[in-house]
């Protein structure tokens, strides 16, 4: 079965299975004592963490290994902030950033803080020059993710690093999905990664603090981990995570063109065989393994349901895979379509054979998702009311979860004369994301959003052909 999600968690790699079974066996004892079983964990740990700290590019005493990669962010975002307290409470991130940093940002500004947040394009890359501009007087720290997670999109960390250094502000880079592909260039201050985002086992994280940043651990510490990550050590996993960077780094050059190669298939074919596909994410500054794509008037729990069906492991950024409707904050700062959102992200090995069986089998999945949903096929959509007399029709959607909004609002779109208007109610938070998407796929106009008398929002969509 095809497993296409390396972006939640690549397979272990062969060296990490290798090297967590026998450091079990050498590995076990507490690497803070003098005697031998001791010394020799302490031997596996100093190794470890000098393998990691060159594939990161610093020094072995700037390297921590945290529980998870999300601890490393927390920690990270936490200590910096409290070091440099009397330079200010502001920080500064991208809309796009991973939870991990968000929920870290939301209790900086729960306790006060300031937190400004720096948009993106529709490609999801931030303006090196906006993120200079957002870093005003009392900033603290900002981050930057290296690369996105659910675009792929590369981001402009050296560019940015430099301006952060221009104004004597730490940059903190979260490095999970693209550490294992090369080092993280630029000056950046502090960088945090997963071990399992490379094929390393899960629970161990890592955090970089370059000497010089001013940084203060935050909470109950100890004598482990130069007191920024207390606990005793999960010592065989640290060992396989650290062989398995250097292993999949030795790989990366390879394996990195040759799985563009195909995820340069994917993007370019998936529109020819899928009808109203949009592909999100730079086609060019992105991530080797990774592609994003939205599709019309489909469901994206059942989309990726079907696809399970089919034999393949994909996962989305759509809001209909989660009990809320709040569509994916990465997707909602590109302002890109949400609906039917499926992210492929391939593991290393990934056979040629699997990418071509998964295009063969995607557009009848689309396809028959699309008719149960009611989706006229083809673009003839029959008539669902008459217009007024003023060319104009209400699309009462509310209580609807998408995609239904955007599916009776094409239903209806040929139904008022052009210059005439549709106005959609919805109370799904999804639709502010997938009318103005829908609009600028079919070549309509998107007139705008207003409260709506029966509560939700009013959409108004004007026909120009």
């Amino acid at each position: 079965m095809p497993y296409f999600d390396a972006a939640s968690a690549a397979p272990l790699h062969p060296v990490a299975r290798q090297a967590l079974l026998a450091s079990l066996d050498e590995g076990w004892a507490d690497p803070a004592r003098l005697y031998r079983e001791g010394r020799r964990a302490r031997l596996l740990l100093d190794a470890a963490r000098e393998a990691a700290a060159e594939a990161v590019g610093c020094r072995a005493d700037e390297l921590v290994f945290t529980p998870s990669g999300t601890r490393a962010v927390h920690a990270g975002v936490s200590g910096a902030l409290a070091g440099r307290r009397r330079a200010g409470n502001r920080l500064v991130v991208s809309a796009v950033e991973h939870s991990s940093v968000l929920h870290a940002a939301e209790v900086h500004a729960a306790a006060g803080g300031t937190v400004a947040e720096v948009p993106v394009d529709r490609s999801g890359a931030v303006d090196a020059g906006a993120f200079a501009a957002a870093l005003g007087e009392g900033t603290a720290l900002a981050c930057l993710q290296s690369a996105n997670h659910e675009a792929g999109t590369e981001q402009p960390v050296a560019e940015v690093a430099e301006a952060c250094r221009g104004v004597g502000v730490p940059l903190l880079v979260d490095a999970a999905q693209s550490l294992g592909w090369g080092p993280v260039e630029g000056g950046w201050s502090l960088l945090a990664a997963s071990a399992h985002k490379w094929g390393g086992p899960a629970g161990v994280g890592l955090l970089a603090v370059r000497k010089g940043v001013r940084f203060a651990p935050q909470g109950p510490s100890d004598e482990r981990e130069s007191g920024r990550a207390p606990g005793f050590e999960n010592l065989p996993a640290i060992v396989a995570a650290a062989a398995s960077l250097r292993a999949v780094r030795a790989e990366a050059a390879a394996e990195g063109a040759r799985l563009r190669g195909l995820v340069d298939r994917i993007r370019a074919r998936v529109p020819e065989l899928v009808p109203d596909v949009e592909v999100v994410g730079d086609p060019v500054r992105r991530l080797p393994h990774l592609v994003t794509f939205s599709c019309l008037y489909v469901d994206g729990e059942t989309l990726l349901h079907e696809l399970d069906r089919e034999g393949f492991s994909v996962s989305s950024g759509s809001s209909c895979t989660s009990s809320t409707l709040t569509p994916s904050h990465v997707l909602r700062a590109m302002g890109v379509l949400s609906e039917g959102n499926v992210r492929v992200s391939l593991p290393a090995g990934t056979a040629a054979e699997d990418v071509d069986r998964f295009l063969d089998v995607l557009p009848g999945v689309v396809a028959g998702v699309r008719e149960r949903l009611g989706v006229p096929a083809g673009s003839a959509v029959p008539a669902a009311a008459p217009a007024d007399a003023s060319g104009s029709l209400v699309v009462d959607a509310l209580g609807r979860r998408c995609p239904i909004p955007v599916i009776e609002l094409a239903k209806v779109i040929g139904d008022v004369p052009v210059g005439g208007t549709v106005t959609v109610l919805a109370d799904d938070e999804a639709a502010r994301l997938d009318i103005p998407a829908w609009c600028a796929m079919r070549g309509q106009e998107y007139v705008g959003e207003e409260d709506a008398p029966e509560g939700g929002r009013a959409y108004v969509v004007r026909r120009t052909s």
